[in-house]
């Protein structure tokens, strides 16, 4: 003897089958419909642009002589190292070190007794060249500034 149904079940099962026979219907109309590969190619000219036709053959090509392409990093020029002026803005003649303040901004460097090349006190302007050190930027060949 069958079961019976009731109305719900009855309407849930006329949409499973109907839902079977649309995904049935859309599969048939994909393989009627076959798209080929050839209106899914897209071609892109010299210029960027992408368009669905092939670029044209007779298109006149640019020579390259392979001769002046240079295949290298270039050379730096020699430049001069730059001078820096600063304020001796503290200097501890028995330990030998001190700070020199930038007159062009607010940085202050570090400075040993071996790097500087005349006598200098506090207070003194300097001229002075920039070297990276273990803690920082340090001054180096340190000058009193001729006035």
């Amino acid at each position: 003897m069958a079961k019976s149904m009731t109305v719900g079940k009855r309407e849930n099962e006329k949409k499973r089958l109907a839902k079977r026979e649309e995904k049935l219907k859309r599969k048939e109309n994909r393989k009627t419909n076959k798209s080929s590969i050839d209106d899914m190619i897209a071609y892109v000219d010299e210029y960027g642009m992408i368009s669905s036709t092939p670029p044209e053959e007779n298109v006149k090509k640019k020579e390259i002589n392979l001769e002046e392409i240079m295949i290298a990093t270039p050379k730096k020029e020699d430049e001069e190292p730059v001078i820096l002026r600063g304020r001796v803005e503290f200097f501890n003649e028995s330990r030998g070190f001190g700070f020199i303040k930038d007159l062009s901004g607010v940085e202050k460097y570090f400075f040993h007794v071996n790097n500087v090349v005349t006598e200098i006190k506090e207070g003194n302007v300097v001229t002075f060249d920039l070297e990276r050190g273990i803690k920082g930027m340090n001054a180096v060949d340190i000058c009193l500034e001729k006035k």
